[in-house]
């Protein structure tokens, strides 16, 4: 039995305990102060070797991935997305939920404001716009969905610490275990956090394959892959304008 289908074993063995699953993005009301002695897990990024890093040191991959900051009335949490284009991101829709400001941070330090945010029933996914561009670096999406036994890169900001990228493999497909997903979902070996939520993953090529969204108990994420989204941004009329939490705040009580 090759390791891939056993780590798919205990992907099924976990789902028979019905582990509760928690959603990356459940952080407390205030975060905590962001790390100064965080140290990335050592793993390759995607598309790494000669030519691959611009002049800054940065490769494509973290380039085009965002810090996500969700200020709501009473809270604020923290996520991660990655550029579509120059002024477009797609995130996790639990990331943008009742939300009052919405601001993303490049890896170069840059707050940029949100102006708008649309998000799906289909699947956790939320696309947000900016007047200010996100810079020069977009997704390449890939067309095909991962399968069992693929190599996986997840580049986002764990804990709404510093930018990170770790490695994992594709375990196989399953029900989505927080029942909000149309369709089958990716459960992957790759670790993530409180604030991956939205990460990229990527294939061995730096393409874009499936969009993280939660993590169980035993540390196995779970993906959104890559065909529900290329679906969903082909289909517009899935989208509906997310409602802020200050214009719902100031409702009219009967």
């Amino acid at each position: 039995m090759t390791r891939a289908r056993r780590a798919w074993g205990a992907v099924a063995t976990a789902a028979a305990l019905m582990l509760t699953v928690t959603a990356c993005a459940a952080l407390p009301v205030e975060p905590a102060a962001l790390p100064d002695d965080f140290i990335p897990e050592p793993s390759a990024s995607p598309g790494d070797g000669t030519g691959a890093l611009s002049p800054d040191g940065f490769t494509a991959a973290q380039r085009m991935t965002v810090r996500v900051r969700n200020i709501g009335c009473g809270f604020i949490a923290t996520g991660t997305g990655f550029a579509l284009d120059s002024h477009t991101l797609v995130t996790n829709r639990h990331v943008v939920e009742d939300a009052k400001r919405i601001t993303v941070t490049t890896y170069d330090g840059r707050s940029i404001a949100a102006t708008a945010a649309t998000t799906t029933t289909v699947a956790d996914i939320a696309i947000v716009t900016t007047e200010e561009s996100l810079g020069t670096a977009h997704a390449r999406r890939a067309q095909e969905d991962p399968v069992e036994g693929d190599v996986i890169t997840v580049v986002g900001y764990p804990n709404g610490g510093r930018l990170t990228s770790t490695a994992g493999v594709v375990l196989g497909p399953t029900t989505d275990p927080r029942g909000v997903a149309i369709g089958t979902v990716l459960a992957s070996s790759a670790s993530v956090e409180p604030g991956s939520s939205g990460s990229p993953v990527l294939d061995e090529d730096g393409r874009v394959v499936g969009v993280i969204y939660a993590k169980n108990y035993s540390n196995q994420s779970f993906i959104v892959p890559i065909s529900t989204l290329n679906t969903l941004l082909s289909e517009e009329s899935l989208f509906v304008p997310e409602a802020s939490c200050a214009t719902n705040q100031y409702q009219a009580t009967p």
